[in-house]
C-alpha cells in the first residue's frame, strides 16, 4: 500500500462518520435476495456488511428468500408446480419442502456466514416466538372466457396478518443479528409460505425501521430511458405506475415500499444486490447506490 493509498482510504471512512451516527442504534431491514444470494463471493461480501454493520451500531435484520432453491429441491424431487394466473401453487407437499429449504438450509447457510465474518446471528421463521401470524392469501384473475372475475386459490400462500416483535426486540437487545425465514404459522394452524418482500416490509414497520433495503436483480427504478431515479415520492412512483414508467415486475415492488412507509418506515431503498457492498454504499455514502421512496 502507497502512502496515497492509506491516505485515500482514511478519507473514505472519514467521509462515512456522519451517514454511522445517522443510523446509530437503529434498525435497518434488509431483503436478501435474487441471483447475489447464489454467489459465494457476494454472499461473502454481504456477510461482511451486514457484521460491519452491527459492529458499528447499527441493528440490522436479514429477512431473505429463496425461490430459485426451491424450485431446485423441488425439481429433485419429482414435485411438479402448478401456476395459476402466474402465481406458483403452494399445496401441502410443496409447503413443506419450502419450510425445509427456507427455514432450513438457506436460513442456516446465511447465518454461518455471517457468524464466519465475526458477527452473531441467529435464524428464525414467522413460526418462532409467534413473530408472524400469516393469512391466506386472495388473488382474483379475470376468467378469459366468462370475462367475469374468479378467486385463485394458491394453497399455503399467505400474507402477514399480525407481527409481534416481542422475540425480535429480545434478540436484537442481546447484539445479536436476526435472520428470518418468510414462513409463518395461520390462525388455523396451518404453515404458510409468504413472499419474502412482503414479509420484510410487515418486519421492517413492526420494527418502526429507519430503512428497508430491497436487494434485487436491477439498479432500482428506471426512468423512461433507463436512467435510475435516486429518489422518489410515494405520490411521485404511483404516478409513474400510472403512465407506465414503473411496469411489470417492478410495481408490485414498489407496492411493497409503498405498504412498508404506511406502516410506519422512514425510508425504503429499491437497490442492485449484485454490486459489491451495496449495502454499505447507500447506507454510509452521500450519493447512495438505488432509488430511495420516501413518504
Amino acid at each position: 500500500m502507497t502512502t496515497q493509498d492509506i491516505h485515500s482510504h482514511a478519507h473514505i471512512i472519514a467521509q462515512a462518520l456522519p451517514y454511522m451516527q445517522r443510523y446509530d442504534k437503529r434498525r435497518v431491514v434488509v431483503k436478501y435476495g435474487g441471483h447475489a444470494m447464489g454467489d459465494p463471493e457476494l454472499g461473502k461480501a454481504f456477510a461482511r456488511d451486514i457484521t460491519l454493520l452491527r459492529q458499528s451500531g447499527v441493528h440490522p435484520v436479514v429477512v431473505h428468500g429463496g425461490g430459485p432453491q426451491i424450485g431446485s429441491m423441488l425439481k429433485r424431487l419429482g414435485i411438479v408446480s402448478e401456476f395459476r394466473g402466474g402465481l406458483r401453487v403452494t399445496d401441502k407437499a410443496t409447503v413443506e419442502i419450502v419450510e425445509m429449504v427456507l427455514a432450513g438450509s438457506i436460513n442456516k447457510e446465511i447465518v454461518q456466514s455471517i457468524n464466519a465474518e465475526g458477527g452473531r446471528a441467529v435464524g428464525l421463521c414467522g413460526k418462532d416466538g409467534n413473530l408472524v401470524t400469516a393469512t391466506k392469501l386472495q388473488r382474483t384473475m379475470i376468467d378469459p372466457d366468462s370475462n367475469i372475475e374468479k378467486l385463485i386459490d394458491l394453497g399455503f400462500v399467505g400474507e402477514p396478518a399480525e407481527v409481534n416483535p416481542t422475540m425480535l426486540e429480545l434478540v436484537l437487545k442481546e447484539d445479536l443479528i436476526p435472520v428470518l425465514a418468510p414462513v409463518a404459522p395461520g390462525a388455523d394452524g396451518e404453515t404458510y409460505n409468504i413472499n419474502a418482500d412482503t414479509f420484510a416490509g410487515a418486519i421492517a414497520g413492526a420494527l418502526n425501521a429507519k430503512r428497508l433495503l430491497f436487494l434485487t436483480d436491477v439498479p432500482g427504478v428506471l426512468d423512461k430511458d433507463g436512467t435510475l431515479i435516486k429518489q422518489l415520492t410515494v405520490a411521485k412512483a404511483r404516478a409513474l405506475i400510472a403512465d407506465g414508467t414503473i411496469s411489470g415486475g417492478m410495481i408490485p415492488k414498489v407496492e411493497t415500499c409503498i405498504e412498508a412507509l404506511d406502516r410506519g418506515v422512514e425510508g425504503v431503498v429499491i437497490l442492485d444486490g449484485k454490486v459489491p457492498h451495496a449495502v454499505l454504499l447507500e447506507l454510509y455514502t452521500d450519493h447512495g447506490v438505488g432509488t430511495l421512496i420516501r413518504p
